[in-house]
């Protein structure tokens, strides 16, 4: 299989994951937390890298950009995923207390401090309101960034020609 198919694959699953989160939001009536945002940001990412390599279908060292470049953002997707498993994990009076939506942050605070609420996590975060097979949402998308990680690995380690390096 060649990196670009690669890259195609993990663009879908991405999608296809995307879907699934707003499937669960619009149709299930789950609300994301911000730390829930944050992890979409993550396959937002790591889709967009993936579909501008499938597109570009590079080689050789483009090859390698594109995999470092999916790996740091599913390497973010899942520290932040790692943040909301630590925050569910907390026993019920360490939970921090929740604060206002996603959207009301939006509308009165800025950019950077909306990023840096959403990062701390709220009461929210630590609420587990559906699992499957045992894990909660956080650990799914934890499995598949890593998934994405291992991907982007082998992208970036495999060997290629050195008629490959000559064509990035």
């Amino acid at each position: 299989m060649t990196s670009r198919w690669i890259f195609g694959l993990v663009f879908l699953v991405c999608a296809g994951l995307l879907a699934v989160a707003f499937y669960m939001e619009h149709v299930m009536g789950l609300e994301p937390c911000p730390l829930c945002w944050l992890q979409r940001f993550g396959f937002m990412g790591a889709g967009l890298v993936s579909l501008l390599a499938f597109l570009h279908g590079p080689r050789g060292f483009g090859n390698r950009v594109y995999g470092l470049l999916l790996i740091v953002a599913a390497g973010a997707g899942l520290a932040v995923a790692g943040r909301q498993l630590w925050l569910q994990s907390l026993p019920a009076d360490q939970v921090p207390a929740c604060g206002p939506s996603v959207d009301y942050m939006l509308e009165v605070l800025p950019w950077f401090e909306v990023l840096q609420t959403a990062l701390k996590g709220t009461g929210d975060c630590a609420e587990v309101v559906w699992r499957f097979l045992g894990l909660s949402i956080p650990g799914w998308t934890a499995v598949f960034f890593s998934l994405l990680i291992v991907l982007g690995l082998f992208v970036m380690l495999r060997r290629y020609s050195p008629r490959d390096w000559l064509q990035s």
